[in-house]
């Protein structure tokens, strides 16, 4: 417990806000309290490959009294979302020895996480993890960093869209953020007052969708509406709407427009596209979000003193707890319950989310072999 100790900290995957919040909380918790060297690992996996890191402390981060990295989006420290050959993933299991590190902090989605998991398994790594993701798709926790951050950013961008539409009487369909869930939709929907919502966890009906708009037309007397999808919502015949960019992959684009083009044609009323993209995964972080990644990093620090390992921070019942990361991936992706509250508060404000309540899969290119990434 006394013994001084190096730790690393990594952020893999998506960037998005409160990442540096986290870092800033473990590195002067684990300094002051503790006395402990903490090193950043530049770009996650490729600082371990290549044995790079940098030595955190709390006068380079608060420097002059002042401490930027509470409301800096990003992170400081670079982040990676590609995958490694399996000799990389061996000079990576030995750059965290060779680094002579005696624990690892890492945050992460569900996907980063699992792939540092296996790799701790491997090289006998000690490793706490942090959720973070705008998806709010890591299972077992309430809320992951970035999450509400990112629902702030979505609101502001309705708002303003409300606004132009209600000035030309159209109809605004915004894509948003969302590979296998519809978390960030439904959230932002609800609070940027949308009328439609489609996620990729319910089946929807463009029949209905055109019946939502023109209700809100003729029986309503308002002649404009916003329409939020995610951009893993399938059309209604059950497709996903991707491209395959330069470097061969394939990502998903277009959901938005084909709503658009489907309301045009059928209710005949001018309908414009907003794609967010990486808007979406930039800007400072929410006042809850800094709290909760200040929460987690403390929390990640004292499971290093304890030697508690292979286990994840999570947020419950406003508070910071722990949970095994075999448990978190059995379970992840966590989809929107199609009868959950967060739905049914959607249904009962007359927003229009889907015909069924059955959960759909997540889009796969049949047979092609290939994964489909999120365009942003």
């Amino acid at each position: 417990m006394n013994q001084r100790k190096r730790i690393g900290i990594l952020t893999s995957g998506g960037d998005c806000p409160g990442l540096n919040a986290v870092i800033r909380a473990v590195v002067s918790y684990a300094t002051t309290q503790y006395n402990w060297e903490v090193r950043g690992i530049p770009y996650a996996t490729q600082g371990l490959l290549e044995r790079k890191s940098v030595v955190l402390n709390q006068y380079g981060i608060e420097r002059h009294g002042t401490d930027p990295l509470l409301s800096m989006g990003g992170s400081i420290l670079g982040s990676l979302n590609k995958g490694h050959t399996e000799a990389q993933s061996a000079e990576i299991i030995a750059g965290y020895h060779d680094l002579e590190l005696d624990a690892l902090i890492a945050i992460g989605g569900d996907g980063s996480l699992a792939l540092l998991q296996n790799l701790a398994r491997r090289g006998n790594w000690n490793l706490v993890a942090v959720p973070k993701t705008i998806d709010n798709d890591v299972a077992h926790t309430v809320l992951s960093i970035g999450f509400n951050s990112a629902v702030s950013t979505i609101l502001d961008a309705l708002d303003r869209l409300s606004y132009t539409a209600a000035s030309h009487d159209r109809v605004m369909v915004v894509e948003v953020m969302g590979r296998t869930t519809g978390h960030l939709a439904l959230h932002s929907g609800i609070v940027g007052g949308a009328d439609a919502i489609l996620i990729p966890e319910i089946p929807y009906s463009l029949d209905s969708l055109c019946k939502q708009i023109q209700h809100l037309r003729t029986l309503c007397g308002r002649k404009f509406a916003i329409v939020v999808v995610a951009e893993g919502a399938k059309t209604a015949e059950g497709e996903g709407r991707y491209y395959k960019d330069a470097l061969g992959e394939v990502r998903l684009r277009g959901i938005g427009e084909y709503i658009a083009t489907e309301i045009e044609q059928r209710v005949g009323v001018e309908t414009r596209v907003t794609v967010l993209g990486h808007v979406q995964r930039g800007g400072a972080p929410s006042a809850l979000d800094r709290l909760i990644a200040t929460g987690f990093g403390k929390y990640a620090v004292d499971l290093v003193a304890s030697e508690n390992y292979g286990v994840m921070v999570a947020w419950h019942n406003d508070s910071v707890v722990t949970v095994p990361l075999d448990d978190v991936f059995a379970d992840s992706p966590r989809l929107v319950d199609p009868k959950g509250f967060w739905a049914e508060t959607a249904r009962s404000l007359d927003i229009y989310i889907g015909e069924e309540t059955a959960i759909v899969e997540p889009i796969a290119l049949v047979g092609s072999g290939e994964t489909v990434y999120s365009d942003q």
